[in-house]
């Protein structure tokens, strides 16, 4: 089941989206538990062996968790960002999504690079031999290679990823930062083939993901000069192109029923080439990472079978914890396989062992969670409003300055408020501050014209400073709206007439605003710079 709905937009767009797409955040549970389980059945135990001889390739090949998690990224990055980055290249909203991708990322990513690489450093100075990590090209630890890895840049001039991370699983993460960069100028191509039939997208991201099953049907192997590149390129594109094939579906019930059965079918069709190519030959069933595009594609749309499962709670929370999950559960493995090797009574052959191992198998689920709620999400919401902060102060300073200027706020709409107190101060608010607009020489739209007003020999500028930071001031709620306001006329009548010696101020004229009379004066600012 999922939170989106089909609608129209201003451009055309048949199936325009928006929400979160629940059975594809719950399906990254599936690629990050298959993932860490590929990886566990390289633990030295002989149970371990028996379960690889009972599953095969169902456990064997899952690396390819990771092409998945490729176009689940590709997917959701352009169903969240397509139509900001797709008309131009602008530096704001492209500085925009960098950041936001940045926050997502690092912040978690540092604290178990930072932890795992003093645990490889004691490994270093302490170690009985070279090797410092269960990696078949050991990591190089010196400045350049720490400099590379803080900033998620250590695999861009490899050839292979093996050796080129210090925690081994985050070369994808090298791989997908590459591709957050690339993406707004790649969304310049790609939202400009939305108006592409539903049929060529879908063959396009197809075809994007030939070049890795060709490679499997004919070597067995993902693995060859710049094959992580191929991966990230090929899996990141299609899933844009099954993003846009997907939003020029008319969703009709007929179109929900298909997408539901290929749903339930295809991760049948998966099990079943992976286990059919080892027929042909050793990883050959590695070729169905070609349906991976098609699968995250009716998980879309479906609205039964397997993909209400991964609408559940319980998955769409897993989905959450998966990249945590990944971060997390090879430096738990590699202390776990230190002390196989190290230790006498945790030897591979006795029953402690295989207990131990499946308690730490288990125990990297709970570990993600902590990661995730005491860093990740933290982190992520610090970051953000430290860029939102940030962000706002140039503007600021050029308003200061007088290079810019405020954009005035919007009223509240008393007509379809059901706050009684809210709609009679916001219409009492509106009626005063047309009615100083008009005393003052303002148009409609806030322009003077009449002539500057705001500073004169009679009203010093710190004067006009105090009455601007009352108006700035703002109400702790919406019944101290008018209160606000009476404020800066108390401090426009106290202060600023002092200079008058009981002169009335130019532009000044009696009304009655609201039923009563008052007195009117010349206009404020229409409204004082609100920061978005």
């Amino acid at each position: 089941m999922r939170t989106v709905r089909p609608q129209t937009t201003p451009s055309g767009t048949q199936a325009a989206l928006s929400g979160e797409f629940r059975g594809l955040t719950g399906l990254r549970i599936i690629a990050a538990a298959w993932v860490v389980l590929f990886h566990f059945h390289f633990t030295a135990l002989p149970g371990m062996a028996d379960v690889v001889g009972v599953l095969g390739p169902l456990l064997t090949a899952g690396a390819l968790g990771v092409d998945l998690f490729f176009v689940l990224s590709g997917f959701v990055i352009a169903h969240t960002y397509l139509d900001q980055l797709g008309p131009a290249l602008r530096a704001g909203i492209t500085a925009r999504f960098v950041w936001a991708r940045l926050c997502r990322m690092w912040p978690a990513y540092a604290l178990v690079f930072h932890l795992f690489g003093i645990w490889l450093v004691v490994r270093s100075v302490l170690g009985s031999d070279s090797a410092i990590a269960f990696q078949s090209v050991q990591p190089v630890l010196d400045a350049g290679q720490y400099v590379q890895q803080l900033f998620m840049v250590q695999l861009w001039d490899d050839r292979y990823f093996d050796g080129a991370s210090w925690v081994g699983s985050t070369w994808s993460i090298s791989a997908e930062w590459l591709a957050y960069l690339l993406f707004p100028v790649a969304a310049l191509v790609f939202f400009r083939l939305r108006r592409l039939p539903a049929v060529v997208l879908a063959a396009a991201a197809l075809a994007l993901m030939a070049p890795q099953a060709v490679a499997y049907l004919t070597t067995g192997s993902p693995y060859y000069d710049w094959s992580w590149l191929v991966r990230i390129l090929c899996g990141f594109g299609a899933g844009v192109f099954v993003y846009l094939a997907v939003r020029r579906i008319r969703w009709t019930a007929r179109a929900l029923d298909t997408a539901s059965v290929l749903a339930a079918v295809l991760p049948v069709a998966i099990a079943s080439g992976l286990l059919a190519g080892e027929l042909v030959g050793p990883g050959r069933g590695g070729a169905v990472i070609a349906l991976f595009p098609l699968l995250v594609g009716v998980l879309s749309i479906a609205d039964r079978g397997p993909a209400r499962i991964l609408s559940t709670d319980w998955a769409v929370h897993g989905g959450r914890l998966s990249y945590c999950l990944y971060l997390v559960h090879i430096p738990m493995f590699e202390i776990y396989w230190l002390a196989l090797h190290r230790f006498s009574w945790l030897a591979p052959q006795t029953v402690l062992a295989h207990i131990v191992g499946v308690l730490v198998l288990l125990a990297t689920l709970p570990v993600a969670a902590w990661v995730y709620n005491s860093v990740e999400e933290p982190a992520r919401r610090r970051m953000r409003r430290a860029a939102a902060v940030v962000g706002r102060l140039p503007v600021r300073a050029g308003i200061a300055l007088g290079f810019l200027r405020a954009r005035p706020a919007p009223l509240p709409d008393a007509g379809e408020s059901t706050d009684g107190a809210l709609a009679t101060a916001a219409s009492r608010f509106a009626a005063k501050r047309r009615a100083l607009a008009i005393a003052s020489g303002l148009d409609s739209a806030g322009e003077a014209t009449t002539g500057a007003h705001a500073a004169s020999p009679l009203r010093p500028p710190t004067l006009a400073t105090a009455l601007l930071t009352a108006q700035r001031r703002r109400p702790s709620h919406r019944a101290g709206i008018w209160a606000n306001y009476e404020r800066a006329e108390y401090i426009r009548g106290t202060y600023l007439r002092a200079g008058h010696a009981g002169r009335p101020l130019a532009g000044e004229l009696h009304s009655s605003v609201g039923g009563r009379p008052c007195r009117l004066g010349p206009s404020p600012p229409i409204s004082p710079w609100a920061p978005s």
